[in-house]
């Protein structure tokens, strides 16, 4: 898998969400490099990486990420996911392959209508984006179209960089394992727990999440009973995007607490 790596300390490993790339935590990567080895990857399918066999599916994914974790001698690394990435985490930790966790709004925790939810919401959204894809950097420039595209991600799109959200958008519509991922996860299975770990595990989760509603912390907490619930109150789905100095601080913590940090 491509990956970036970045500063000096101990490891910390970035596990980005559906149809972005390593460049999705720009927003807060250079602060935490400042104290970690930040190594930041590019899943099967996405930026850099080439898809395999099995990337359309959450499993495919999660075996890879697994692979790649012994093979790189990864095992035990501090582990910061967002969206499907943080789902990849707490799969990791109930594994037994991680050692501090921070899963920012994770995905897997969809019951009943709110599978059709995300799925009927999220599909036209892709579709969109790769229709406006020669068009992204003049909408995204614009206000009114930067929040017209990013109004189920982020509280605050007329805040986000035009540049950084026109790269992201661009990324979704590049990766061609979008549609097939969306469909295993919409009807897949839950995620499982409980963590193998005696690190912490933190679940961020921002209060006007769109996407993962918040509704859904509740079972994440039930099947990862030794998490800890941290609250973004002004954030959406990402919350590295709208509360950046907040989602450091809660990583940083989270990291510091750990018994080997």
């Amino acid at each position: 898998m491509h990956f970036t790596r970045a500063g000096r300390g101990k490891p910390l490993l970035l596990v980005h969400g559906l149809g972005a790339t390593s460049g999705s935590w720009d927003t807060i990567s250079p602060a935490l490099s400042q104290v970690r080895e930040v190594i930041a990857i590019d899943l099967p399918g996405h930026g850099e990486t080439p898809e395999e066999a099995d990337s359309g599916t959450f499993d495919g994914l999660a075996r890879s990420l697994d692979d790649w974790l012994g093979a790189k001698n990864l095992t035990d690394i501090d582990m910061v996911g967002s969206s499907l990435g943080a789902r990849l985490v707490l799969e990791m930790a109930r594994r037994g392959r991680a050692g501090a966790v921070v899963a920012l709004d994770p995905g897997g925790f969809w019951q009943g209508w709110e599978r059709n939810f995300f799925k009927a919401t999220i599909t036209p959204s892709v579709a969109l984006v790769r229709a406006l894809r020669p068009a992204l950097s003049a909408i995204t420039g614009n206000v009114a179209g930067r929040t017209a595209l990013m109004a189920q991600l982020s509280a605050r799109p007329w805040e986000l960089d035009p540049a950084f959200v026109a790269r992201e958008l661009r990324s979704l519509a590049n990766t061609r394992t979008v549609n097939s991922l969306v469909k295993d996860l919409a009807d897949g299975a839950m995620q499982e727990g409980p963590a193998k770990t005696a690190e912490p595990v933190v679940i961020g989760w921002g209060r006007k999440d769109r996407l993962c509603l918040p509704q859904q912390a509740d079972r994440a907490i039930k099947a990862f009973p030794e998490a800890t619930l941290h609250w973004f109150e002004r954030s959406g789905h990402f919350p590295m995007w709208d509360q950046p100095e907040e989602t450091i601080r809660v990583i940083l913590h989270a990291m510091s607490t750990s018994a080997s940090g």
